[in-house]
């Protein structure tokens, strides 16, 4: 970090964004598509610790469950309660798909606060994949569910006969959005605590500063913790909201 912050001049210089850059993890060659990256490792871990907990550490089933089994137990509780409420008894049929999103996003974000890891949820690419795939499942689910009648959800019935087109238009507008901010919103916010944390390390360097600088990190990771599962609860969550559409279009 020292020989990142100065530069040859002898003045600051560190770089907040490089942690970002996906990187061959063999050689350092162009990255293509079947290329093997830092990005690959760390959601190929966040997998298998998904695994760990909901498979291995609940293999025994146990009636006084151990502590990983009261974890997973938690975590399952929380989100089928959360589709339950938000979406009702219908929705539970897709809570599967929506506990797969929740616990891959859960601990793409802890991993990444780990040292000497990769945030995969800061990156667009991840995210856009997460939040289009909601939004085409949503939308072919209420087409599928409900027919023509699904685009009633854009039509108002209850305002006024002359607004009805003015808001439909805006309904339509507000839709087709909802991939692009559901993605956005999460890489951005994991992006951004990840930076201000590398910024503040940079300036750890200088010794007149150091220890308010160190104090600010753990700040700062501290706050991050919180946010690496509220964004989770928030992608989740909003799944919730969209589902809820394609099945009750017309409330």
């Amino acid at each position: 970090m020292a020989e990142e912050a100065h530069g040859a001049d002898g003045g600051l210089v560190f770089h907040p964004l490089d942690q970002f850059i996906v990187k061959p993890l063999i050689g350092d060659g162009p990255v293509h598509w079947y290329t093997v990256t830092n990005a690959t490792l760390w959601m190929a871990i966040a997998v298998v610790c998904i695994v760990l907990l909901l498979v291995t550490g609940t293999r025994g089933r146990a009636v006084v469950p151990n502590r990983t089994q009261s974890i997973a137990e938690l975590i399952y509780g929380f989100v089928y309660k959360m589709v339950e409420d938000v979406t009702g008894k219908e929705g539970l049929r897709y809570f599967p798909y929506i506990m797969t999103l929740f616990l891959f996003i859960l601990f793409a974000n802890y991993l990444a606060l780990l040292p000497m890891s990769f945030s995969t949820t800061s990156h667009v690419a991840v995210t856009a994949v997460l939040g289009f795939g909601v939004f085409l499942t949503v939308t072919a689910l209420g087409f599928i569910l409900n027919g023509p009648s699904f685009l009633g959800m854009f039509w108002m019935k209850d305002a006024p006969l002359v607004l009805r087109p003015i808001i439909a238009v805006i309904e339509i507008i507000s839709y087709f959005v909802r991939p692009v901010s559901h993605s956005i919103r999460l890489a951005g916010n994991i992006m951004a605590g990840h930076a201000v944390i590398k910024v503040f390390a940079g300036f750890a360097a200088i010794a007149a500063i150091s220890p308010v600088s160190v104090l600010a990190i753990t700040a700062i990771y501290g706050l991050e913790v919180l946010v690496a599962g509220i964004q989770a609860y928030v992608f989740t969550i909003l799944t919730c909201v969209y589902l809820k559409d394609a099945l009750h279009p017309h409330h």
